[in-house]
């Protein structure tokens, strides 16, 4: 029986995936630098080494890495200003609270990157527990968050469903014991997912019930 739900936030809940794709994509060309999405798609969830030591190895050096961090963030900045939620996820999270699930967020970002948004388009509420990167020693593809998310929550790993956008956080989600059910964005959605148990293109049309009812069919 299905008794919560985690979700993870970058790409899932607002796609700052894609415009952070989009931004450096566009600094890296003012270098002669391109931005394969198989290169970016890599870092996606996880922790940003792989990115950095594409672009030391595409520049020869690192002495233009802070300028391009610079001018990415400054692009970044002016496309979260106009951000909306993705597709039907305030309605999930409705239907979540109707049905009495309990509610969690599990990221790989930073409290103070995340909060302000959830402020902003008033989420907070929804969530009895936010588990982010600030929380633990590992962060996804390591299950750990999704680990703490649920002890947080007072289920056991196989009672809860992960949403996810990313191949590390559907890793992660497994790796804990987890159900999981991808929704990737469009920097994500050509990765080749390999433990998941539903996969839907979008939270918008969708009966959160329905997924859980199949989730449990599956398991029985």
């Amino acid at each position: 029986m299905i008794k919560a739900v985690v979700f993870d936030f970058d790409g899932l809940i607002l796609d700052t995936e894609t415009a952070w794709y989009e931004c450096y994509k566009e600094v890296l060309a003012g270098y002669e630098v391109e931005l394969p999405l198989p290169i970016f798609a890599q870092i996606i969830g996880t922790d940003d080494a792989a990115f950095y030591q594409y672009m030391e190895e595409q520049l020869q050096g690192s002495e233009e890495i802070e300028a391009i961090n610079a001018a990415a963030l400054t692009l970044h900045k002016e496309k979260m200003a106009t951000i909306v939620l993705r597709e039907g996820v305030r309605e999930f999270l409705d239907e979540a609270k109707e049905l009495n699930l309990r509610i969690g967020l599990a990221t790989s970002s930073s409290e103070s990157w995340v909060k302000p948004f959830l402020e902003k388009y008033d989420l907070l509420k929804f969530f009895e527990t936010i588990q982010t990167r600030d929380q633990v020693t590992k962060i996804k593809p390591d299950p750990e968050l999704y680990a703490k998310a649920v002890e947080a929550l007072g289920v056991k790993p196989e009672e809860a469903i992960a949403f996810e956008d990313s191949l590390n956080g559907s890793l992660a989600a497994k790796r804990a014991g987890m159900n999981c059910i991808i929704v990737p964005n469009p920097v994500t959605k050509d990765l080749e997912f390999q433990e998941f148990d539903a996969r839907i293109e979008s939270m918008g049309g969708q009966s959160l019930r329905t997924l859980m009812d199949d989730i449990t069919k599956k398991s029985v």
